[in-house]
């Protein structure tokens, strides 16, 4: 257990602690990691202004958020839920007024402005193939994963210890994710709490530790810093007071961990943010789940109830921690599930139809694309790049709007556009979903 701890340690804050050292001064990493020839991040960004940390819900159950969101009530034949929790309610997207379940009509206004709907086709209707889509069913650069694409591209502009994602939520090896080739380990919410809190805990003498690191920066420069390197410590560094404050902080908050549930996930990644660890947290929140045989749809009603509640939770407390500019949250399934009549008492895998959301600063409120019925259900329609909308002409066709999700995804926080189409060989960037 202490091997694995200190494993797991290290993993999460770097060789020497340089992530709590960062975290405990407020100097970036790659500064202290070369103090002499760094004044701060020197590694290529794209672009700072646009860079964001994303926490991305992903589940290999092929969860029913399809059935209950914008774009899906035009048509009197999509089945949902009779249950009166999730009546159809009207909701306002930057101005537009849609229809969903009222669930996701009561997310606060200001989220509803910056939350984008976005129906698409995964083209799998197997579970296993989970990765396979997080991977844009084949068209990233050396079969990269989205989360890893976007934390590889994220990690030199937010000055983060590690370029790799880190996955809190995983249900199943399916969810695990890999970077680079390798799979990447799961770290629960109650494995972080062990190895940060527990005494003789990471985060229990953070005042220390950054009292040591200035000591050491100080004999470092003693004789020869330059005034430009004596200017970045002073407009960078964490007071003493500072640092308590912030090692009282993410103490409280960790320590309050109990289990491995949607809420510890949504605490665990948000301290993850904090200190600055990796850009990309997956986690998993159920909505609904693989519910063959929902009777009366009453698993996706709870857990769509609990699910929207979980993301309003997240959204508020990101914006009590001052980072609702600097965090964004993107969801990705293996597959949505199906939508037309005979769906009353549970649903069946559905390969032409999934709903991801994209909550943030850089996305503009709406839906992009639609459904229409396919074969006998329904599946996702094609999209007007420009715009946004479903548009039977529109220059994204089904097939290639997962991976337009992706490049859009990458687009939206910063990544060049050559970039952008070298890491994703199909689809396009939708502007019509970018604020």
């Amino acid at each position: 257990m202490i091997t694995r701890r200190r494993g797991l340690q290290a993993s999460l804050l770097g060789a020497g602690l340089v992530g709590l050292r960062a975290l405990a001064t407020g100097l970036p990493p790659s500064f202290l990691l070369n103090p002499r020839r760094a004044f701060a991040d020197g590694t290529a960004c794209a672009s700072n202004a646009k860079a964001q940390f994303i926490i991305f819900n992903t589940s290999g159950n092929g969860d029913p958020i399809n059935a209950s969101v914008p774009g899906t009530y035009d048509d009197p034949n999509i089945v949902h839920s009779p249950d009166p929790a999730m009546a159809a309610m009207p909701l306002t997207l930057r101005g537009q007024t849609v229809t969903a379940a009222a669930p996701w009509a009561a997310l606060p206004q200001a989220v509803l402005d910056r939350t984008c709907f976005w129906h698409l086709m995964t083209n799998t209707p197997v579970h296993p193939n989970e990765p396979h889509v997080l991977q844009l069913m084949g068209t990233t650069a050396a079969a990269e994963m989205l989360p890893s694409l976007l934390a590889r591209q994220l990690a030199p502009c937010l000055g983060t210890i590690q370029s790799q994602p880190i996955s809190l939520g995983a249900s199943s090896p399916a969810e695990g994710l890999s970077y680079a080739g390798a799979p990447l380990p799961i770290i629960p919410a109650l494995a972080l709490k062990a190895t940060l809190t527990s005494a003789p805990g990471a985060l229990t003498n953070l005042q220390g530790l950054r009292d040591q690191t200035m000591n050491q920066l100080y004999e470092l420069y003693k004789n020869g810093a330059t005034p430009a390197q004596r200017a970045f410590i002073d407009a960078m560094v964490t007071s003493q007071q500072q640092a308590r404050n912030i090692d009282q902080g993410l103490l409280d908050a960790l320590t309050s961990i109990t289990d491995n549930s949607v809420a510890s996930q949504i605490l665990a990644a948000i301290t993850l943010i904090q200190m600055k660890v990796t850009p990309v947290i997956a986690i998993h929140v159920p909505f609904g789940g693989d519910n063959h045989r929902d009777v009366g749809l009453a698993a996706e009603t709870a857990q769509t109830v609990s699910g929207v509640g979980a993301l309003a939770s997240l959204m508020q407390q990101l914006a009590s921690a001052g980072l609702s500019d600097q965090v964004s949250v993107m969801s990705l399934n293996v597959f949505g599930r199906t939508l037309g009549p005979g769906n009353t008492d549970g649903r069946q895998h559905n390969p032409n139809h999934q709903v991801s959301f994209a909550i943030g600063k850089p996305f503009k409120g709406g839906v992009i694309g639609g459904v229409a019925p396919v074969g006998s259900d329904y599946g996702a329609t094609a999209i007007d790049a420009a715009t946004g909308a479903s548009a039977a002409s529109g220059d994204v066709t089904p097939l290639q709007s997962l991976p337009s999700f992706g490049q859009t995804m990458l687009a939206a926080v910063g990544v060049p556009p050559g970039t952008v189409s070298a890491q994703i060989t199909a689809g396009k960037v939708v502007a019509g979903a970018l604020a």
